[in-house]
């Protein structure tokens, strides 16, 4: 079996910035804790025409009732794998609930499949998921070691960014999700689920690196970063640095503050 420590600087050397972690030390630097910050209102509902749309199939969306009675994440997947609540789910092949520990520590929130998450059911599984292996890794976690969900739960097309009025038919599937996972710090990753969780419209450039906080089960830190497949296309040192900094931010918040 190969060294853990080993298989950690691996993970470190493929992600970019293994000449940015000390030979020895601590791994992970001291963070003062995030003050709650003031969350902006959520933005007006956005109206959108469907004349082009796929139809939502009737008697497929899932009751608020429902949704809040599920006990468990299997329950939960249960109840919303069928939903045609809005246009996204005609075209789906299918339903990326989400995947990983029931009681991890750390979460992470994406923004929508892809094609590749689309074929196979599962969230990050592409090259953006690969690289998101390699940036939990880095930090000392496995896939299974975290939670792993989308704001939306069907790919939109051509991969593009989900509407606000789509975000909010999954967004009560996303909350119950957390409240059901309890996790002590979430990572968003990308300018969406920052949005749609914490009304916060900033561009993610400004906003990364920056601690939020949201206002469920008394608090949880919300560390934003940036998406994985933004890293792939701005594949930069100064990039690849920033998500680092971010990731070590919020596994230090873990280890000062245990669940």
């Amino acid at each position: 079996m190969s060294d853990p420590l080993q298989q950690w600087r691996d993970a470190l050397q493929d992600l970019g910035v293994a000449g940015l972690v000390p030979e020895s030390g601590a791994i992970f630097s001291e963070v003062p804790p995030p003050a709650p910050q003031p969350v902006p209102p959520a933005p007006a509902p956005a109206t959108r025409s469907l004349m082009n749309s796929p139809v939502p199939k009737a008697g497929s969306i899932p009751s608020q009732e429902s949704v809040s009675a599920a006990q468990s994440l299997d329950d939960l997947r249960t109840c919303t794998q069928d939903c045609q609540a809005c246009p996204l789910g005609a075209g789906r092949i299918k339903f990326v609930f989400g995947e990983g520990s029931p009681t991890a520590q750390m979460m992470f929130i994406g923004e929508g499949p892809g094609r590749d998450e689309d074929l196979q059911g599962r969230p990050f599984v592409g090259r953006a998921g690969e690289l998101l292996d390699k940036m939990i890794g880095a930090i000392g976690f496995t896939r299974q070691d975290v939670y792993i969900a989308n704001i939306v739960k069907c790919r939109p097309p051509d991969n593009r960014t989900p509407t606000p009025e789509e975000s909010r038919k999954c967004l009560p599937y996303v909350r119950r999700q957390i409240e059901l996972v309890r996790p002590g710090v979430i990572v968003t990753l990308g300018a969406t689920p920052l949005r749609e969780l914490l009304g916060v419209q900033t561009g993610i450039t400004r906003i990364r690196g920056r601690w939020h906080q949201l206002d469920m089960l008394g608090g949880i830190p919300v560390m934003p970063t940036f998406h994985p497949a933004y890293v792939l296309r701005q594949y930069t040192q100064d990039v690849r640095r920033a998500v680092w900094e971010d990731l070590k931010a919020a596994r230090a918040w873990l280890d000062q503050h245990p669940k």
